[in-house]
C-alpha cells in the first residue's frame, strides 16, 4: 500500500470522526436483543454496562435484552503472532464460533469492536491489514444474512508511548473502518479519534496521564469514553458531556443501582454463555450452566424493571 493511500485514509477517519456528532445512527424500535462482539475489551466489558445502563435508564418502556459475549485476545482477521500467550495457545478467530453465536442468540442488532489484536502488535503490514478487512466484510455480511443490523465501531486507541509503530497501525485501520460508512454504506461509530484526543487534552496539562496502563486495555475512565461515543453516534445526548460516568448516573433514580445490577447480570451472562456456545481460548471462566444463568438473568432484570420504574 502507497503511503498516499495510507495518509488517504488517515485524513478521511479525522475528517469523518468530525462529521459524526452531526450524523448519529439510530436503534430501530424493533430491536430487542443487542449483542456485543469483540475482543479482551468487550469481555471487561464497563463499556458495555454503561451503554446498557444508559439505555434502560433513558427508555424505561423498552423491552431490551443486551448480551455481551466478547473474547479475550480474539481477532476477526484470523491473525496470531508468533509466541502468543508465551506460545500455549494462538489467538482465537472470531470465524471459529461466529455462526454458532448468531444461531444460538439471533441478534436483532450487533455492536463489533474488532482491531486492537488484529494488527497483532506489529508493525503495519498490507497483507495483515488486508485480513482485517476481510474479517471485517466476513462479519458484517454474515450478520446482513441472518436479518442482523450491525454497528462496527473503530478499535480503541493504542498508546503511542508504548509503541509509536502500532498505535499508527490502528490509526490507519479506524480510518479505513471509518471510510466503509462511505463506500459500502456500514454502520459505523467512531471510539478511536475521540479518545486519542481525549487522552492528548490530558497530556497537555498532566503529561503522565493514561487511559490504559499497558497501552492496551483501557481503565473505567476509558471504557467511559468508548460508551459515550457509542452513545452519540446513536443519538443520545443527555448528561453526555460528563468525563466521570458516575455524574452521568445520578441524574438519574436509582441509576448507581441499576448500573450495579446491570454489571452483575452481565458477569452472569459473558462467563455462562461463552462456555454454552463455546471457543477455543483456554483460561475462561466456566460460568453457571446457562439453563441457571438464565434464571439468574431474569431475576436481574426483573429487580431492574421494578427501579426502572420508580424514575
Amino acid at each position: 500500500m502507497s503511503l498516499k493511500t495510507i495518509l488517504g485514509f488517515l485524513l478521511c477517519g479525522m475528517l469523518v470522526s468530525n462529521l459524526q456528532a452531526q450524523e448519529s445512527l439510530k436503534i430501530s424500535p424493533s430491536v430487542k436483543k443487542i449483542v456485543f462482539l469483540g475482543n479482551s475489551i468487550t469481555y471487561s466489558g464497563q463499556y458495555v454496562d454503561y451503554v446498557e445502563t444508559y439505555l434502560r435508564l433513558s427508555y424505561p418502556d423498552r423491552e431490551w435484552d443486551f448480551i455481551n459475549i466478547g473474547l479475550p485476545s480474539e481477532t476477526v482477521s484470523g491473525l496470531s503472532e508468533e509466541g502468543h500467550a508465551d506460545g500455549k495457545f494462538p489467538r482465537p478467530d472470531l470465524h471459529e464460533r461466529l455462526d454458532r453465536v448468531l444461531n444460538e442468540l439471533k441478534p436483532d442488532l450487533i455492536f463489533a469492536n474488532y482491531g486492537m489484536n488484529d494488527g497483532i502488535y506489529l508493525p503495519f503490514d498490507e497483507e495483515r491489514f488486508k485480513a482485517y478487512q476481510l474479517g471485517q466484510k466476513k462479519l458484517h455480511d454474515k450478520a446482513k444474512a441472518i436479518g442482523a443490523d450491525i454497528i462496527h465501531s473503530t478499535p480503541p486507541v493504542y498508546d503511542p508511548k508504548k509503541g509509536a509503530a502500532y498505535a499508527n497501525v490502528l490509526d490507519i485501520y479506524a480510518s479505513w473502518l471509518l471510510s466503509q460508512q462511505y463506500t459500502e454504506g456500514w454502520q459505523v461509530i467512531d471510539i478511536h479519534w475521540p479518545m486519542r484526543k481525549f487522552q492528548e487534552d490530558q497530556r497537555l496539562s498532566d503529561p503522565t496521564f493514561e487511559l490504559a496502563k499497558d497501552g492496551v486495555h483501557p481503565a473505567d475512565l476509558g471504557h467511559w469514553i468508548m460508551a459515550r461515543n457509542l452513545l452519540l453516534g446513536i443519538g443520545e445526548i443527555d448528561y453526555l458531556k460528563e468525563d466521570q460516568p458516575s455524574e452521568v448516573y445520578k441524574n438519574f433514580n436509582n441509576g448507581l443501582e441499576i448500573l450495579s445490577l446491570v454489571k452483575e447480570r452481565q458477569s452472569i451472562t459473558k462467563d455462562a454463555l461463552l462456555n454454552h456456545i463455546g471457543h477455543k481460548r483456554p483460561g475462561m471462566k466456566k460460568g453457571l450452566p446457562w439453563k441457571e444463568a438464565a434464571i439468574k438473568r431474569k431475576a436481574i432484570l426483573q429487580r431492574i424493571n421494578e427501579l426502572n420504574k420508580e424514575q
